[in-house]
C-alpha cells in the first residue's frame, strides 16, 4: 500500500518536471516493468533510465505516457523495446510523445503492441499502399479499376477490421514523426493524402469482391478533391471525391452505359460505406449537382456539366481535382478535359458576382459565439489563407501557367516568384499557414476526432501548448507561450487577408514598386475586375491620383486604400464609391484631420467606404460638409437631433449674418449637416423608417422657421418699416404636415396672415412680399444641397389663388367654396413655423372642415372615390409598373393613405385619435377604435412602412427622387441594400417583397375605401 505522504516527498521532483501527479509517476516508474525510477534515491535508476525520464518529461502530457508505456511494456509482444527505447533517441521521441498527445492511437498500440516498430528508422513510406493491399488480400501491382482488377480475397467484417489495424498502424508511423518533429507539416499532409488514396484503393478491391457475377463490366475512376486533392490531408477530415464512369472497351450504347455506371456506382457507395467505418467519410457532395446529381458520371457527362452549368466556386474546387484511385488512365483524361475551364472561369460573365459571394461566405461561415476558437474558419484561420491564395490563383493563373498548383504552400511560393504577393507577405502567411496547419493535426490526434475547435478550459490549453511543443519562458507557462504565438499569428493573417489582394493593386501604380511585386497595369485591372469593378482602368487612374508622391498624405493613403478597396468591393457600385472618394479626398487633402479620422476611426472607413459606393445622395453633400464625416465615428451621434435644439441653432446661425443671402447660407449648412446626419443612420439602419422622416420633416420645419425670419427682416429693411403689421404663419400640409417627408420631398405648405393694423391692403402686400421672399431665398439655386422647393399649390383655388390670405379670407372661402378634395388635404395641415398663436387659431378654424359633423356627406363620398379613381387610371406615369410604383400603384402610398384619410372624414369628429396628421396613428387609432381590423391595419402599415422605406433609398442610391422601384440592375441591389437585404441576396427578392405587401394592402384598400 502506498504511502501518500512519502509519495508527495518523492514525487516532487517529477513534479517539478512537469508531472501532474509526480508521486504516482515516480511509483509506476519504480516498478516492473519499467524500473526507470529508484525509490530509494529518488532519482532515474540509470543514465539510460534518466534519458528516458526526461524525454517524458517533454510529454504534452507526461503522466499519461507513464501510464501507457507501463501497459504497452508489459505485453509479450512488446519485446525489445524497453532497451530500444534507452539506446534510440528518435524511437524515445516518437514513441513517447505519441503517447503524451494520442490517446486513440495508444489504444491502437495497446491492442497491437509490435506496431511500435514502425517508429523505427527503417521503416519506409513508399511501401503503406502494398501492405494496405496485403491487409484484405489484394494485389498492389493489379489494382481494381472498376470490374478489373484483382479483388481483395477478404470481405465483410473481417476486410474493415484488418483494413482499420493497417490504415492505424500506417497513421502511428507518420504521427509519430509529426510530433517528434523529424516531418515538416507539408510532408506530414502529403503522407495522410497518400495514404487516403492507398485506403480507398483498398476499399476499392473489397468493393469489387462482393460484386455479383453478372455484374456489367465498368471502369471507375476515383478523382480526389479538397485537401485530399491537394495533397494537404490533416488526421481526421471528410475525404472529398468525384467519381467518374464508363463502359469497358469502346461500347457507347446507352444501354452498356447505363448498365456500366449501374456497376460503378454499386462499387462506388460500397467504397464509401466501408472507408468510413475504417478511417473517415468519403463526402461526394462536390459532384455535379451535389447531392442532388448522379453518384457516378460518365467523363462527357462531366464534361458538359462543368461547360454549361457549373458555378465560380465549383471550378475553385476543380483547382484541386487529382486522380487517387480506381482507373488512374479515366481519371487523367477526367482531369485533361476539366483543368482548361478552370482557367478560364475568369472569363464567365458570372465570374465576377460569383467571387463577391464566395468572399461573402468565408465571413458569413464564422459561428459567431466560437468565431475566435475556431482556427479554421474564425477570423485569422486557415479559410482566410485558402481562399485568399485560390482568389488569386483564379484571376491571375488564366495567363500565368506557374500559379497552376493545387497545394496552398506551393501556390503561396508561386505568387510570391510571380510578382502576385510580397515577399515579407508570403513568408508571413506561409509561417503562421505551417503553425495553424500543425495546431489542427494536434487538437485532430488527441481523440482522432475532426475538429478545429480550441479548448477554453486552461488545463486543456496548456496541454495543447506542450503538444505544440511550447516550454515556458519569460511570457509565461508553456499556455501563456502558446496563446501569445497564436494570437500573433491569428492576427497577421487578419492583416495580410485584408492586404494580400488590394496591397499589390497600389503597387501596379507605383512608380517604384516594393517588395519585388510586379504586378502589372493588366494583371492589376484583371483584378479590379474581379472586385466587380466596371472600368478597372480608371479605377487605377484613381488609386495612382490618390497615392502618388512621396507626401505624408499619399502615405496615409497607401495604408487606407487596401482596407477601402475591400469594403468598395462590398458596394454595389465599387466605381462610384472610389471616384466619390477621390474627390473627398481632394476637396479634404488639406484638411488635417481627415486622414486622420479615417486611419484612427475604428469603423469610419468601412462606414465611408459603404456610404459612398452605395448613396449618390450622400457623396456630393460630404464635400461642404466634411465635418460630418465624424458622425461616423460615434453611433450615438446619429441620433435624430431634438426639434428644439436644432430650430434654435438654425435661428442663431441666421440671426449671426447680417445679409439675408450670408444667413440662408448658414442655415443651409446647418441642414446640410442634419440630412447627412439622418442619411447615415438611415443607412446603417440605425434608425427606422418613422423616425427617419421625422427627423426629415423637423429639419425642413427648423428651416423654414429660420429662414422666415430671414424673410420677415428683409422685407420690413426693404419697406422701411420698424414693424411689419402683420402676423404670419406657415401651415404645412401633405407629407410634411403628417412629419412624413422623404429625401425628395417639397415644402407643401399654406401661408396665412392676420393684419395687425388699419390698412388691409397694405398688409396683405407685405404678407405676399414674406412668402415671395421665403421661396426665393430658399429656391436659390446650390451646387451643395438638394433643392429645397417650397410648393403652395394646395392652398385655396390652387394654384389661381392668392398665394397668401388672411386667416378671415380662409374662413370664408372654407365657409362657402371648399370642396371634399380641399377638406381631405386639410387632414394633413399643422402649423410649422411663424406666429404660433395664428397657427393655433387657423387650426381652429379648419377642424370642422376636415372633421365635418356626421361624417361625409353622400355627395361628398361619391366625389371622392370618383377623383381616387381618376387619379389611378390617369396620373399613373406613362411606362410605369402599377404594381411596384410607390405612390400611384395598387397598395402604394395613394392607396393606403386615401383609405386613412376618408376613415379620418367620416369618424373623425367622434375618434379623437383620428384628429392627427400622421398616417399611421391615425391607421392605428382607427384599429383601436373598430373601424378596421387589427389584420388589416398591420397589412396597410407594413405595406406603408415598406414603400416609405423603398421610396427614400431611391433617393438615396440615386440622388433623385422616384416612385418607381427599379426592375433590375445596381440600382436595384443597391436599394435592396438600403432597404437590409444582405449582400449577395437575390435582387429579385426585394421586388417580390414589395409586390406582395401592396398585393395585400390593395385587398385592404378594396374592402374599406369601396365598400
Amino acid at each position: 500500500m502506498s504511502d501518500p505522504l512519502a509519495d508527495a516527498r518523492i514525487g516532487a521532483r517529477l513534479t517539478r518536471l512537469s508531472f501532474a501527479d509526480g508521486g504516482r509517476a515516480a511509483r509506476v516508474l519504480s516498478e516492473e516493468p519499467l524500473r526507470w525510477w529508484n525509490w530509494e534515491t529518488n532519482k532515474p535508476s540509470s543514465d539510460a533510465a534518466a534519458v528516458v525520464v526526461a524525454a517524458l518529461s517533454r510529454c504534452a502530457d507526461p503522466d499519461a505516457a507513464v501510464d501507457a508505456l507501463a501497459e504497452l511494456l508489459a505485453a509479450p509482444e512488446a519485446y525489445g523495446l524497453r532497451e530500444a527505447l534507452e539506446l534510440l533517441p528518435d524511437l524515445r521521441a516518437r514513441l513517447l510523445g505519441l503517447l503524451g498527445v494520442s490517446t486513440e492511437l495508444t489504444t491502437h498500440l495497446l491492442a497491437h503492441p509490435r506496431d511500435w516498430e514502425v517508429l523505427l528508422d527503417e521503416f519506409e513510406f513508399e511501401g503503406a499502399a502494398a501492405r494496405l493491399h496485403a491487409a484484405v488480400g489484394a494485389d498492389v501491382d493489379d489494382p481494381v479499376t472498376g470490374t478489373g482488377g484483382t479483388r481483395a480475397s477478404l470481405t465483410g467484417a473481417d476486410a474493415c477490421i484488418a483494413l482499420r489495424s493497417a490504415y492505424r498502424r500506417e497513421l502511428v508511423a507518420i504521427a509519430g514523426r509529426d510530433i517528434a518533429g523529424d516531418l515538416d507539416v507539408r510532408p506530414v499532409t502529403e503522407l495522410l493524402a497518400d495514404l487516403a488514396g492507398h485506403t480507398l484503393q483498398a476499399g476499392l478491391a473489397v468493393a469489387a469482391a462482393g460484386l455479383p457475377p453478372d455484374a456489367a463490366p465498368a471502369r471507375l475512376a476515383v478523382i480526389a478533391m479538397g485537401k485530399t486533392g491537394s495533397r494537404e490531408l490533416n488526421y481526421v477530415s471528410d475525404v472529398d471525391v468525384v467519381f467518374v464512369g464508363e463502359p469497358v472497351g469502346d461500347s457507347s450504347s446507352d444501354r452498356d452505359i447505363e448498365a456500366a455506371l449501374g456497376t460503378a456506382s454499386k462499387l462506388a457507395g460500397e467504397m464509401m460505406r466501408l472507408c468510413h467505418q475504417v478511417a473517415w467519410e468519403v463526402d461526394a457532395n462536390l459532384r455535379p449537382e451535389g447531392k442532388s446529381g448522379a453518384l457516378v458520371r460518365t467523363l462527357a457527362s462531366h464534361e458538359a456539366y462543368y461547360q454549361r452549368w457549373a458555378s465560380t466556386w465549383e471550378f475553385q474546387a476543380l483547382l484541386k481535382a487529382r486522380p487517387i484511385a480506381g482507373d488512374l488512365e479515366l481519371g487523367a483524361a477526367y482531369r485533361a478535359v476539366i483543368a482548361p475551364m478552370v482557367w478560364t472561369a475568369a472569363e464567365r460573365p458570372d465570374f465576377v458576382s460569383d467571387v463577391r459571394a464566395m468572399r461573402r461566405r468565408v465571413i458569413e461561415h464564422i459561428p459567431a459565439p466560437i468565431g475566435e476558437r475556431d482556427i479554421k474558419l474564425g477570423r485569422g484561420g486557415l479559410r482566410d489563407v485558402e481562399f485568399a491564395v485560390q482568389l488569386l490563383q483564379l484571376v491571375h493563373g488564366r495567363g500565368d501557367e506557374t500559379l497552376r498548383v493545387p497545394e496552398t504552400l506551393p501556390a503561396l511560393d508561386a505568387l510570391r516568384n510571380g510578382g502576385y504577393v510580397g515577399r515579407d507577405d508570403a513568408v508571413s502567411l506561409i509561417d503562421a499557414y505551417k503553425f495553424l496547419r500543425t495546431l489542427e493535426h494536434r487538437l485532430q490526434l488527441r481523440r482522432l476526432r475532426r475538429t478545429h475547435l480550441l479548448p477554453e478550459d486552461p488545463d486543456s490549453l496548456a496541454w495543447v501548448g506542450r503538444a505544440m511543443g511550447y516550454r515556458p519562458d519569460r511570457r509565461g507557462d508553456a499556455r501563456a507561450v502558446f496563446e501569445y504565438e497564436w494570437r500573433l499569428h491569428a492576427r497577421e493573417v487578419r492583416r495580410l487577408h485584408e492586404k494580400l489582394f488590394y496591397r499589390p493593386l497600389l503597387e501596379a501604380v507605383a512608380r517604384v514598386p516594393s517588395e519585388g511585386l510586379r504586378l502589372t497595369a493588366a494583371e492589376a485591372g484583371r483584378r479590379l475586375s474581379a472586385l466587380g469593378f466596371n472600368d478597372p482602368d480608371a479605377a487605377l487612374r484613381h488609386i495612382e491620383s490618390l497615392t502618388a508622391g512621396l507626401s505624408r498624405r499619399a502615405s496615409l493613403q497607401r495604408t487606407l486604400l487596401p482596407v477601402l478597396l475591400s469594403d468598395f468591393a462590398d458596394a454595389p457600385e465599387p466605381d462610384v464609391g472610389l471616384l466619390a472618394y477621390r474627390r473627398l479626398s481632394e476637396q479634404l487633402g488639406s484638411t488635417p484631420w481627415y486622414l486622420r479620422l479615417l486611419r484612427d476611426g475604428d469603423t469610419v472607413v468601412s462606414r465611408l467606404a459603404y456610404m459612398l459606393g452605395t448613396s449618390r445622395y450622400v457623396a456630393p453633400m460630404l464635400g461642404r460638409a466634411p465635418e460630418a464625416l465624424r458622425l461616423l465615428g460615434a453611433t450615438e451621434q446619429l441620433a435624430p437631433r431634438d426639434p428644439v435644439e436644432l430650430a434654435a441653432a438654425m435661428a442663431e446661425t441666421a440671426a449671426r449674418q447680417p445679409e439675408a443671402p450670408a444667413a440662408v447660407t448658414a442655415v443651409r449648412a446647418v441642414r446640410r449637416q442634419e440630412l447627412l446626419r439622418t442619411a447615415f443612420a438611415d443607412l446603417l439602419e440605425i434608425t427606422d423608417v418613422t423616425q427617419v422622416c421625422a427627423a426629415l420633416s423637423t429639419n425642413m420645419e427648423s428651416t423654414l422657421d429660420a429662414v422666415l425670419t430671414v424673410a420677415l427682416r428683409v422685407v420690413a429693411e426693404t419697406r422701411k418699416l420698424d414693424a411689419l403689421p402683420v402676423r404670419f404663419a406657415i401651415i404645412a400640409m401633405g407629407r410634411l404636415g403628417g412629419a412624413e417627408i422623404g429625401y425628395g420631398s417639397d415644402a407643401d405648405v399654406m401661408f396665412v396672415h392676420e393684419n395687425l393694423g388699419d390698412d388691409e391692403e397694405l398688409a396683405s402686400n407685405v404678407a405676399r412680399d414674406v412668402a415671395g421672399k421665403l421661396r426665393s431665398l430658399l429656391g436659390a439655386p446650390s451646387s451643395t444641397d438638394p433643392p429645397l422647393v417650397v410648393d403652395a399649390d394646395l392652398r385655396p383655388e390652387g394654384r389661381n389663388g392668392p398665394l397668401v390670405r388672411s386667416l378671415a379670407s380662409y374662413e370664408r372661402y372654407y365657409a362657402r367654396w371648399s370642396s371634399p378634395w380641399e377638406a381631405q388635404a386639410l387632414l394633413r395641415a399643422r402649423p410649422v413655423a411663424g406666429d404660433r398663436d395664428l397657427g393655433r387659431r387657423f387650426v381652429e378654424l379648419i377642424d370642422p372642415v376636415r372633421y365635418p359633423d356626421g361624417g361625409v356627406a353622400a355627395a361628398d363620398l361619391v366625389e371622392i372615390r370618383r377623383l381616387k379613381g381618376r387619379i389611378d387610371s390617369e396620373r399613373l406615369p406613362r411606362g410605369a409598373d402599377p404594381t411596384t410604383h410607390t405612390k400611384l400603384g395598387r397598395g402604394g402610398l395613394g392607396d393606403i393613405e386615401w383609405t386613412v384619410q376618408l376613415l379620418q372624414l367620416d369618424h373623425g369628429h367622434a375618434v379623437a385619435g383620428l384628429r392627427t396628421t400622421r398616417t399611421l396613428d391615425a391607421l392605428g387609432a382607427a384599429a383601436h377604435a373598430g373601424l378596421l381590423p387589427a389584420e388589416d391595419a398591420e397589412t396597410l402599415e407594413t405595406a406603408w412602412r415598406l414603400a416609405t422605406r423603398v421610396r427614400n433609398a431611391i433617393t438615396l442610391v440615386r440622388d433623385k427622387p422616384s416612385d418607381q422601384l427599379p426592375a433590375l440592375g445596381n440600382d436595384l441591389v443597391a436599394v435592396g441594400r438600403v432597404l437590409g437585404y444582405p449582400l449577395g441576396s437575390d435582387p429579385g427578392q426585394l421586388v417580390d417583397d414589395y409586390r406582395r405587401a401592396a398585393r395585400r394592402a390593395r385587398r385592404v384598400v378594396e374592402s374599406v375605401f369601396y365598400s
